[in-house]
């Protein structure tokens, strides 16, 4: 490919899922001639650990201050950073940079590429938010969606079919290998009071109501008091009161550790005997890729994207949302049967370097941004 500028405009404070694949595809896209400069939205002074990575890899970040939410300068902000930047291809993660990009006219400077992520529910509010895309991802060149759900959903409202792409998250193969050694799972076992003999039970991702944290503390207390088990939580979101309120409910609190939004889950993964995905609704879920290339067997529910890249009793157990009675046993499942345990990790690690590597997914990309040049 000849030299390519990228714009990439993203909303992220922190490390989220978009941000570490778009953070990977920089770094592979470099390797074949793209020059990423990566535009994000900033308030203040505050620090900004996304921000701060970008910089450390080596990669232009503009920084577009707003003064809150709903700022309508960076309208104009956003126009002139691309007049100046004249990119050959705009890319936009979630709905704020796409209703952003719409309204600035970017699709008339340069073509523009939206990715969509999926939707959370925290409020009303944010879900009649999530609707701004009805109207901002039709003008887009190509929507590119991390699951085949995600993909009809995105026709109903109104995209263009022969627009859309599925591309599915990627993550490297011996991602969070090196956290299993036994020095490194130890001293963070010590750092979070959690005994050698207790099996730890991860999620990891915000805490917010898609995610269902509230069937896996219903299950969590359920489960055998034989089997020694612990349940780690990291993350932060809007749900934090209520999984606290149900954790004292349940007298679980000696039993559960909330660790709060961490740089990196990549150390928790290290002392998991199971990681759970409990979500009501998924795409294409880096905590899913994560625990597999980590070599932590997975319990997750089937939804969204999460059957497109586990297959039930082959690389994961899948259950059906909200299913109590089935989380319980299928952790139990694996805590209990170290044999099939073994299975699941060993069939995940082929499954991550077959279809989810991230040059492959770098490739594809590529593709895509030369076809509409």
């Amino acid at each position: 490919m000849s030299r390519l500028r990228l714009l990439a405009i993203i909303e992220a404070p922190n490390i989220s899922g978009p941000a570490k694949n778009l953070l990977e595809f920089a770094k592979l896209a470099r390797e074949a001639g793209v020059e990423t400069t990566i535009a994000t939205f900033t308030r203040g002074s505050s620090k900004n650990l996304f921000i701060d990575t970008a910089l450390d890899g080596g990669f232009p970040v503009e920084a577009i201050q707003e003064s809150g939410p709903y700022d309508p300068s960076v309208i104009r902000k956003l126009s002139q950073l691309v007049e100046r930047l004249r990119p050959d291809v705009i890319q936009t993660h979630a709905v704020k940079s796409h209703f952003l990009a719409r309204c600035a006219s970017l699709p008339s400077k340069a073509p523009w590429v939206a990715f969509h992520h999926g939707y959370t529910w925290p409020t009303l509010r944010a879900r009649m938010y999530n609707q701004l895309d009805r109207w901002s991802l039709p003008s887009a060149r190509r929507v590119l969606t991390v699951s085949l759900p995600f993909r009809e959903e995105l026709i109903t409202q109104g995209v263009n079919q022969d627009r859309i792409e599925v591309i599915h998250n990627a993550i490297p193969p011996d991602w969070g290998r090196s956290f299993r050694q036994p020095d490194q799972s130890r001293a963070l076992r010590e750092k979070l009071g959690i005994g050698a003999d207790r099996n730890v039970i991860l999620i990891v991702g915000r805490l917010s109501r898609e995610k269902d944290h509230l069937t896996l503390l219903e299950a969590f207390a359920r489960l055998p008091s034989e089997l020694c088990p612990h349940l780690v939580i990291v993350g932060e979101g809007p749900e934090q009161s209520r999984i606290e309120e149900r954790i004292h409910r349940l007298n679980l609190a000696s039993l559960v550790t909330l660790t709060g939004q961490q740089e990196s889950a990549e150390p928790y993964y290290g002392i998991a005997q199971v990681a759970v995905l409990s979500s009501l609704s998924e795409g294409s879920p880096n905590a899913l890729l994560e625990a597999m290339a980590a070599g932590v067997p997975v319990v997750a529910t089937r939804v969204g994207g999460i059957p497109e890249i586990a297959s039930h009793g082959e690389t994961a157990l899948l259950i059906e949302p909200g299913d109590i009675s089935g989380m319980r046993s299928s952790i139990a499942r694996v805590l209990q049967d170290a044999g099939f345990a073994q299975r699941l990790v060993e069939r995940s690690k082929e499954r991550i370097i077959e279809r989810h590597a991230p040059k492959a997914r770098a490739r594809r990309l590529l593709d895509i941004y030369a076809g509409l040049l």
